[in-house]
């Protein structure tokens, strides 16, 4: 069992460094470097990786650059020592340990540092969400019941509406049968009068 836990020597840097820029350069990948030194030092594959993310890797920047295009020189040697005639634009499909190297390159310590900041941050504010959810439910459930009640008012608004309109409609017929019955009485009392001419040529009604 791996349970040195004493701090990092410069000697133990320099071997972290030494074996990760060498499985870089071999298209290896860093897991497999840290359990490499892992080995030797008695530590955890952990631990080496801890130490390399967190302070080892930003001295050698510019030697893990090297390390990377060293690796491609030699992985378009070896293309082009099997298939001599291939165009130099061809390049060969990932396979899942050069997947898996990418991934190790790309992750430090910053990112998941940054990663664990931001949910931090997440869960400091979901209690004042759950409170403006909170607020927002009441909120909506208060203009449903107002607009349940205008729909109420409406509807009234529009049985009162149809009573008037119906009252409306007696009231015109009446007027109209009214103003046909004085017609008529009118008409009659027109045909029953007598009339006679005067000496200048009008017309006279004659009491009955």
């Amino acid at each position: 069992m791996k349970v040195r836990q004493d701090a990092w020597s410069h000697e133990d840097d320099v071997l972290l460094a030494e074996t990760v820029l060498k499985h870089i350069k071999e298209g290896s990948t860093q897991l497999r470097a840290f359990d490499e030194v892992g080995d030797e030092l008695n530590r955890t594959s952990a631990a080496c990786g801890f130490r390399w993310n967190a302070v080892v890797r930003n001295r050698y920047m510019k030697q893990i650059a090297d390390a990377k295009k060293e690796r491609k020189e030699r992985k378009r040697a070896a293309t082009f020592s099997y298939y001599p005639q291939m165009r130099p634009m061809w390049t060969p499909q990932p396979t899942l340990e050069t997947m898996n190297q990418s991934l190790d390159s790309e992750m430090s310590l910053e990112s998941v540092v940054q990663y664990l900041q931001t949910l931090v941050q997440s869960n400091a504010k979901t209690p004042a969400l759950q409170r403006e959810n909170e607020k927002l439910v009441m909120e909506n459930k208060e203009l449903q019941l107002r607009n349940q009640e205008l729909e109420r008012e409406l509807k009234k608004i529009k049985q009162d509406n149809s009573i008037i309109e119906e009252d409306y409609q007696s009231l015109i017929q009446i007027m109209n049968r009214a103003r046909r019955m004085a017609i008529l009485e009118d008409e009659d009392s027109l045909s029953n009068a007598a009339f006679k001419m005067d000496k200048n040529g009008n017309l006279e009604k004659l009491a009955k």
